[in-house]
């Protein structure tokens, strides 16, 4: 990459937007037709009734908020990660970035919509908003799910904002290499960007701001989040752990992610000169890590659970560990620790990409099932012995969740026709020996970039 010239890597990272072959439409239409099957099963329960599913008492929590909960944690994968490669200046963030700022606003969209579909009457879903009605009546401030509306939203506003920032140098540059309707539309989200130095210095004082402010916020999410569940008094819920035990599986899903997605587009966009080994090796270090970090956190969780005797606990502790939930525990741990632990700890494996996504995959399904395990066998197993029950997802439930997991890759095919996947200003910015250097005018416009970029 750093032998290319910026014409050929202007020409390398616009070429998915300005050509499209039959294989992109052909997984558009495989993708879609798999969202809108979970968009008609999410109208036959509209049609029929939350009844269709498999809640019940006492799990009235099942599949979907295990896959709000899942989604929240893989948004960390984009902003948190990118703002703090960002803050901490690291080298190798620039073609990574982009990539992961897709992730979080995806990812966050996708989640949203599960509280949505969990309500009995989803039109009424506005009622979580505050806003002045004629009755007088406000939501009520003290519960959580309310303090998810407000996190939720400040995330989402904010990972949007530091997705679309560094585009704009970007949207000028497919500007000024097009022509009819496209030109048009792209002048239009360019905001007039013209590449002066008071636009450059304008530009990086935001980016520098909000690489700062989103990591507290991103933390901030996920803590809320936990707070669903241990502000209930629940057992296997009430833990003073969930806060930083849910922000490190988030984090630890999200990378996960990252590095699935970095691969496949490395693959199908032909970038294997932007996206190279050392950037899944540096990921995959930073997944080792979060490996660790969960499987502290699970044992530490157990260990107080199991020390403290409590009778409740101890129902919930031994029904995942050898009851009914014990091979979803037991898989969840081997997906989680078992394989990706050993692979990502020898630097041989690591610094190939197939092996780093081999010890990927793995933690996208132990993570799901971590969620599910929180959520389902402690409303199953209540306090008392009247509160106990059984739960099965019907197939309402998992054609909702398959569509979701369709919806994440579709939006990416969507999206990397719009936007180049990769931040073309910054790559070649970090070309150069002195990023520092004071933005200065180039003639072309949109071609534009720092002094040092040029």
């Amino acid at each position: 990459m750093m032998n290319k010239t910026p014409e050929q890597i202007n020409q390398d990272l616009l070429l998915p937007l300005n050509s499209t072959s039959w294989r992109y439409y052909v997984a558009v239409a495989a993708l879609g037709s798999l969202v809108i099957m979970g968009l008609c099963a999410w109208g036959y329960q509209l049609d029929n009734g939350i009844g269709v599913s498999g809640l019940d008492r006492p799990v009235f929590w099942g599949v979907y908020i295990t896959d709000f909960v899942f989604w929240i944690g893989i948004s960390h994968a984009g902003t948190l990660i990118s703002a703090i490669l960002r803050v901490s200046n690291a080298k190798w963030r620039r073609p990574v970035t982009r990539c992961a700022e897709a992730i979080t606003v995806f990812s966050l969209l996708i989640a949203a919509t599960f509280p949505v579909i969990h309500l009995g009457r989803p039109w009424l879903f506005f009622w979580l908003i505050p806003y002045p009605s004629e009755r007088g009546i406000w939501p009520q401030f003290r519960s959580p799910l309310l303090w998810d509306f407000f996190a939720i939203n400040t995330y989402l506003i904010g990972s949007f904002s530091f997705l679309l920032l560094p585009s704009f140098p970007d949207f000028a540059l497919v500007r000024d290499r097009s022509t009819g309707w496209r030109r048009r539309i792209y002048s239009i989200v360019s905001l007039g960007w013209r590449g002066t130095p008071k636009q450059w210095h304008r530009l990086e004082m935001a980016m520098r701001i909000m690489a700062v402010a989103i990591i507290p916020v991103a933390v901030s999410v996920h803590t809320i989040v936990s707070w669903d569940f241990a502000m209930a008094p629940v057992p296997g819920w009430h833990s003073t752990i969930f806060g930083p035990y849910f922000v490190a599986g988030a984090i630890f899903s999200g990378i996960a992610a990252l590095i699935i997605a970095m691969a496949v587009l490395r693959k199908l966009l032909h970038l294997e000169e932007y996206l190279e080994p050392i950037h899944f090796d540096h990921l995959g270090k930073l997944l080792l890590a979060m490996s660790l970090i969960w499987f502290y956190f699970v044992f530490a969780e157990s260990l107080t659970i199991w020390y403290g005797n409590e009778p409740s606990e101890m129902t919930v502790f031994w029904v995942t560990r050898s009851g009914q939930f014990s091979w979803l525990f037991w898989t969840m741990v081997i997906c989680n620790v078992i394989i990706p632990a050993p692979i990502l700890s020898v630097k041989r494996l690591r610094s190939k990409i197939g092996w780093t996504v081999v010890a990927s995959i793995p933690v996208i399904v132990g993570m799901w099932l971590e969620r599910f395990l929180i959520v389902v066998p402690s409303l199953s197993h209540g306090r008392l012995p009247y509160a106990h029950g059984g739960y099965r997802p019907s197939w309402v439930e998992i054609a909702i969740t398959v569509g979701s997991f369709a919806a994440m890759p579709l939006l990416y095919l969507l999206f990397i026709k719009v936007v180049p996947i990769i931040s073309i200003w910054e790559l070649k910015l970090g070309q150069h020996e002195k990023p520092a250097e004071a933005p200065a005018t180039v003639p072309g416009i949109a071609e534009s970039v720092p002094a040092s970029g040029r």
